[in-house]
């Protein structure tokens, strides 16, 4: 069986070759989504602090350490996909990053002291399992409370990605929805910061 992969877009790592964990297990972000992404980011990914929440294979905060972000948070729980993930940090030779093994909702309380001591702001990208997996039906709520938690003064925007056709709040906490962007079942949701 061939081995499902990705490249890198853009940037020191272009066309470097990414594993992606087995689709049992997680979801990859496809290409026309990450590129998405980095249009809105543009030049803020440049020495920027970015947190990918559920990392799967790592292709978003990989990506953004090729475009130029001086750190990158990798958030995993699935055991294959965070082995996967390791690989493609190590394959990329990528080392101003922390990759954290576990729950993403227990792990984010690290990050946002790391965040906090560093007195740094980040970019979080959240790309929950879809709600219909099994065991997964109370996940967005639970995203939504994990994503209110973070003090404003640490978040520079957080960009959602998640299922067509689910409608996302106005606002998480005081972030306000910006605009989202279809890309057939998948869509991303970007919510901005008051403060910025």
């Amino acid at each position: 069986m061939s081995k499902l992969q990705t490249s890198v877009v853009a940037g020191k790592y272009k066309g470097k070759k990414l594993d992606l964990p087995s689709l049992d297990t997680t979801r990859s972000s496809k290409v026309i989504v990450k590129e998405s992404y980095f249009n809105t980011l543009q030049f803020d990914v440049m020495d920027c602090t970015l947190v990918e929440v559920f990392s799967g294979s790592g292709s978003i905060g990989i990506e953004a350490l090729s475009r130029g972000a001086k750190h990158v948070y990798f958030m995993e729980k699935d055991k294959a996909a965070f082995k996967t993930l390791s690989k493609n940090i190590h394959g990329v030779g990528a080392s101003n990053c922390t990759a954290l093994y576990g729950d993403s909702f227990e792990n984010i309380e690290q990050v946002k002291k790391e965040l906090s001591t560093n007195k740094t702001k980040a970019f979080f990208y959240v790309d929950p399992p879809f709600s219909f997996r099994e065991g997964m039906e109370e996940i967005y709520n639970k995203m939504f409370s994990m994503l209110d938690s973070i003090p404003l003064e640490l978040i520079e925007k957080i960009t959602i990605e998640h299922m067509t056709g689910l409608e996302l709040p106005e606002n998480i906490g005081s972030l306000s929805r910006k605009k989202s962007k279809k890309f057939g079942k998948t869509s991303l949701t970007h919510y901005v910061n008051p403060l910025n």
